[in-house]
């Protein structure tokens, strides 16, 4: 069991490695070329898989010569070349979240905690002050319900109500159905959905019970489809159980960084699970035909 779980985390290392392929490999022709930037990303999202600091990852690797390997390294880097690798892709790591159609989509908002003022601070110390602190960091995300994939996202640093960023993380996506729960109940973002992508909204009506409005000519919706709504909320508890609730950088630009990261880590991780049920069904296909 020891063995199978080490060879997981290097077969993530292989797989994180082959999406880093989509960044240019350096930024610049005067690099010097010691490390690049498939290596720096692999080892950024492999950080977040440990939920270890970049000093924790340089250690981590310092002491496995197995991942050095798959990595490509012939000297491991210091924790600062990760810090600076990751205030650089700030504006380029979103783009590594490229899927773009599914069947039914789902959408909600999450919030994650900074580690910059810790809850002491926030509540016990500031009690009687009027100063308020900032809290965390909202992430609104849409996904696959059916396979359970990170589509897009928005994260925002004041808090802002869910409805704002409905059209930013649907606009771009094929789907046949849009789930969401009665935070997002607006007419517009029914038409929005009904109009632009062409697909059944399933949004329940505040202040009635299991009704999800109305299409044309006075068809109610059919919502027999909302419990599918609860995977956004299995997927917000995978990615806060496994990589972290937390979240360590203090700058926006770098958050945002460590947010992704944590996308990118959770869709990597599903897509094996993913593949291997596929293998497991078709396995058991086959010996009930053979057994025939």
């Amino acid at each position: 069991m020891v063995i199978s779980e080490y060879d997981n985390y290097l077969k993530f290392i292989d797989d994180a490695l082959e999406l880093a392929k989509k960044l240019p490999k350096y930024f610049s022709k005067f690099s010097n070329k010691i490390y690049c930037n498939h290596q720096k990303l692999a080892i950024y999202i492999l950080m977040q898989k440990l939920k270890l600091t970049t000093r924790g990852i340089v250690s981590y690797l310092r002491s496995n010569s197995d991942a050095r390997m798959h990595l490509g390294l012939f000297k491991v880097p210091v924790h600062t070349t990760i810090i600076r690798f990751y205030t650089k892709i700030k504006k380029t790591i979103g783009f590594l979240l490229d899927i773009r159609q599914a069947a039914t989509v789902a959408v909600d908002a999450t919030g994650f905690e900074l580690e910059a003022k810790s809850y002491y601070y926030r509540t016990v110390l500031n009690s009687d002050k009027k100063q308020k602190t900032k809290r965390y960091a909202k992430l609104s995300i849409a996904i696959d319900a059916d396979k359970q994939f990170i589509l897009n996202y928005r994260i925002r640093r004041k808090l802002r109500h869910d409805t704002k960023d409905f059209k930013y993380l649907l606009k771009d996506l094929i789907c046949n159905q849009v789930i969401a729960d009665k935070g997002y109940d607006d007419k517009n973002l029914r038409r929005f959905v009904i109009t632009n992508l062409k697909a059944l909204p399933i949004i329940p009506v505040r202040r009635r019970t299991n009704f999800y409005g109305y299409l044309k000519q006075n068809k109610k919706i059919d919502g027999k489809d909302y419990h599918k709504r609860n995977k956004i909320e299995t997927v917000f508890s995978v990615i806060k159980r496994r990589y972290g609730s937390v979240l360590r950088c203090r700058s926006f630009a770098t958050q945002n960084v460590e947010v992704i990261s944590k996308l990118i880590t959770y869709n990597l991780d599903r897509s094996r699970n993913y593949l291997l049920l596929i293998l497991e069904g078709c396995t058991r296909a086959l010996h009930r035909y053979i057994n025939k």
